[in-house]
């Protein structure tokens, strides 16, 4: 398809795309315009910190509930003493439930309460190889819940690393760093997403 995106944006003064990953990719394939990353936000009144948090210990995953998400990987994880949470609904989700009965699935959440699985999670584990931005992680981040995830697009453009989250092959190890994490950082670092910065780039970009 990209000989057709090519031909499309042949006339376009300016593209915004998700990352500085993805700005690279369509340079990479051909597109000569002006490409220009362009962030994201969350709602800071529904995805904040909480003091007082849940002393449950919980590594938590939120997500479409669907085979390419890579959800296994984190079904699978051997971390003793912590709940594994996985928050979404999806063609895979009967299927996951009888499968991993150990894995608590809660369903899709919405708003504070979605907020709240956030807020309750040690940190959160995003098992995705295959993203181009993963809204998630920043949602999780304006919690001050640390990320841990692999080293592929998407978490490399969102993660700052040792920061917000970790990245490793390993995703036991990134679990395992990403615990270490000092939560006030993490928030601190979440908020250069915000929807703010997300119209001010759109608005420098009219054309």
């Amino acid at each position: 398809t990209w000989s057709y995106i090519r031909w499309f944006h042949k006339h376009t003064g300016k593209v915004l795309t998700t990352t500085d990953t993805m700005v690279k990719e369509l340079e990479d394939h051909g597109l000569h315009t002006d490409i220009i990353p362009w962030t994201r936000g969350v709602d800071r009144d529904i995805f904040y910190p909480n003091t007082t948090r849940d002393k449950s210990r919980a590594l938590v995953c939120v997500s479409r509930v669907s085979k390419e998400k890579s959800l296994e990987d984190f079904f699978e994880l051997d971390y003793p003493g912590y709940r594994k949470i996985m928050v979404g609904d999806g063609p895979m989700l009967e299927t996951y439930k009888a499968k991993y009965p150990e894995v608590e699935f809660v369903g899709a959440k919405r708003g504070k309460e979605l907020g709240d699985y956030y807020r309750m999670a040690d940190a959160f584990v995003f098992p995705s190889r295959w993203e181009t931005f993963g809204l998630v992680m920043i949602e999780a981040m304006a919690c001050g819940t640390p990320v841990a995830a692999y080293p592929v697009q998407g978490p490399t453009d969102v993660i700052d690393e040792g920061v917000t989250g970790c990245m490793n092959d390993d995703l036991k190890q990134a679990v395992k760093d990403a615990l270490m994490l000092d939560r006030t950082k993490v928030w601190e670092g979440s908020n250069r997403w915000s929807w703010e910065r997300a119209w001010r780039i759109f608005k420098e970009n009219l054309v």
